[in-house]
This record gives structure tokens, C-alpha cells and sequence, in this order.
């Protein structure tokens, strides 16, 4: 197997993480590099249908239908035991690694995100293994709930991030959550690079908009450096995974940081082997003069995510990128909480 991961690893301070996967493609990811890995509520869906995982998905379905009296808390059920075996996979690299690699994070029902629902499904998320990862929105509600879970040393991904504003809110409470704690938790936040690069291309395409496509193809590489800035400058003890990656360049874009960026096995991790391209640090280059103002100026939301107050804490969750990578996870949690109904009704 081509060893790119590897190079990237031992050259960089950039890290491999795999999203969404299966248990052959965990190990194989694993064999390439990857350090951690991340599911989504999406997952449970894919899984479904999947040619490696559907009979087994199909017979937790069945365990749950049994053990559960409504189809979305089975649903919460079947995705942390499909989830488990992931943890599984992972979890010698964790015990290898001393707890600081090997993750595997999972989120809660993407309809049920008060802080309350979101606590509950993380304490039940945790009994899948001591490798898991608690995966929160950085929500009104989200915010809350990782105070309260970081204070209690549970490790944290806090995702749907789409802004610096959310960024330095969501350190500032763990800052605040942690202080004090002999042994803190591990805790990253995923800034979605890929989706807000995607939302910003369909607001163009939509609204005819007249913008150099080079300046934005690079938006969310201008969001990640000021992100990237601002928490090594007010020095944050948090991680940074970059996500939602929607080409190869979501990844290579982002060599020579000190984060982590989760990728699919298909259509991304997979090319980048078979290309095996050389290991090049591209990102400290210097972003084009024009760049940032023209991105400013033309792109309402790049704004908004862009300036240290664009968003207040109370718009986090309305905010357009945001609602576009949580419409997928809706979408898909529901065909599942369907497909399981119908075992219900068949009972």
C-alpha cells in the first residue's frame, strides 16, 4: 500500500482521520495512517445499505426493535452498536497511544439537540468504549452541554462549526469547563471546511454573483488560517479537525498545520494513495492580497463567519452553511428512523 498518510505523518504535524466508515475500511485506514476516525448520523443510513455492513446493520435492527418502544431510540441504539465495532478497531491504538489517539466520535439524534437530549445521548454513547468521542453541535444548546460534559473529563468533537465566532465560543467554554482538572479530557472542534466551501458555491450559482473562482475555491482555506491564528495566538489547549472535505484539496490544502482532517475512504482517501503525490506544506503560504477583501465584500456569510463577531450564539444554529451540512444528517437519520418503523409495523 502506497504510504502517503505515513509521509504526511512524519513530515508534518497534519494528521489522517477517516469518517463514515466501515469495519474493513477502518482497518485499512488504519493501515494507511489514520489516527482517529469520526461517524456522523448519517451513518446508521449508509450502513443500511452498505454490501458489507447491511446484514449485520439489519440483525441490530432487529435487537432493537426487540429491546426499544419507538423507532428513533432504536435508532440511537443500532448506531452506537455499529458504531462499538468501529471503537473496536480503534481501540489499540488508544491503549498504544496513552488516550491521546485512536477516537471514534459519534453524535446523538440531530432533531433532539437541547442540552438535556444532548448529555443524555452522550453518557449513552460513552458505554460503547473508552475510546469514544462525544461528537456536539456548536449550538446555544450545544455550547451548554459541552460545559457540562467537559467539566465531567468526557472527550469532546465539537462540530458544525462554520465560524470564528463559534470557534472562540466553543474554546472559551472548555477553557472554562476544564480549568482546574488534574486530567482534562481530549477535546477538538470540526470546523466544516468542505460544506461551507459548498454552500458558498451554491449561494454564487444561485444568486449569479460575479466573483474570481480562484478567490473562492480558496474561502474556506482564508476561514481555516484566521481560525488557525486565533487559537494559537490566545492559546487554546483544543484541537483542530478540519471536515466535510468535498475534494482532494480539503485535505492537501491543509499540509503542514497541527490538525487533523477527516476524510471518506471512498472518493478521497482512496485517490490520494493511488496518487501518492509528494508531501508539500502549502499551508502557511500567503493567502493573494485580494483575496480576503473580495471575499468580504462579495459573500455575505463569508462575512459573517469570517469577522471575530459576525455571529451571535443565538444565530449559530440558523446560520445557512450550518443548516446545509445539518439538512444531510436530517434527511438520512430519517429514512432510517423509517426503515426501522416498518420493522415495528411488522411485528
Amino acid at each position: 500500500m502506497a504510504d502517503y498518510f505515513k509521509r504526511v505523518h512524519e513530515q508534518t504535524s497534519t494528521r489522517f482521520w477517516i469518517n463514515n466508515v466501515t469495519r474493513s475500511e477502518a482497518q485499512k485506514a488504519i493501515d494507511a495512517g489514520a489516527v482517529g476516525c469520526t461517524q456522523n448520523p448519517s451513518y446508521s443510513w449508509k450502513m443500511f445499505s452498505n454490501e458489507e455492513e447491511g446484514e449485520y446493520a439489519q440483525e441490530l435492527i432487529r435487537r432493537a426493535v426487540r429491546e426499544c418502544s419507538n423507532a428513533d431510540d432504536a435508532l440511537v441504539l443500532v448506531q452506537r452498536e455499529l458504531v462499538r465495532k468501529i471503537a473496536e478497531i480503534f481501540h489499540p491504538m488508544f491503549l498504544e497511544n496513552h488516550g491521546k489517539a485512536g477516537y471514534v466520535s459519534i453524535q446523538g439524534n440531530p432533531f433532539k439537540e437541547d442540552k438535556d437530549s444532548i448529555i443524555r445521548y452522550a453518557h449513552f454513547n460513552r458505554e460503547a468504549g473508552e475510546n469514544i468521542m462525544c461528537k456536539i453541535p456548536v449550538t446555544a444548546d450545544g455550547l451548554e452541554a459541552i460545559k457540562y460534559l467537559a467539566a465531567e473529563g468526557i472527550p469532546i468533537n465539537a462540530t458544525e462549526v462554520m465560524s470564528v465566532s463559534q470557534v472562540l465560543a466553543v474554546c472559551e467554554a472548555v477553557r472554562q469547563a476544564t480549568r482546574g482538572l488534574d486530567k482534562p479530557p481530549v477535546i477538538y472542534f470540526s470546523l466544516i471546511t468542505g460544506i461551507f466551501d459548498e454552500y458558498l458555491g451554491n449561494y454564487v450559482r444561485d444568486h449569479q454573483v460575479e466573483i474570481n473562482q480562484d478567490i473562492l475555491g480558496q474561502a474556506s482555506y482564508v476561514l481555516a488560517r484566521k481560525v488557525y491564528d486565533l487559537v494559537h495566538s490566545f492559546k487554546y489547549d483544543i484541537g483542530i479537525i478540519c471536515g466535510g472535505a468535498r475534494g482532494l484539496h480539503h485535505f492537501t490544502d491543509m499540509i503542514g498545520a497541527d490538525v487533523s482532517i477527516t476524510i471518506n475512504w471512498k472518493g478521497t482517501a482512496d485517490k490520494l494513495l493511488e496518487q501518492d503525490a509528494p508531501v508539500v506544506p502549502t499551508f502557511f503560504q500567503p493567502i493573494p492580497a485580494l483575496a480576503e477583501d473580495v471575499l468580504l465584500e462579495t459573500l455575505p456569510d463569508f462575512r459573517k463567519a469570517y469577522m471575530i463577531h459576525g455571529l451571535t450564539e443565538d444565530q449559530y444554529e440558523d446560520f445557512g452553511p450550518v443548516v446545509l451540512f445539518r439538512s444531510s444528517f436530517e434527511k438520512a437519520w430519517k429514512s432510517a428512523v423509517d426503515k426501522i418503523q416498518k420493522e415495528f409495523d411488522n411485528q
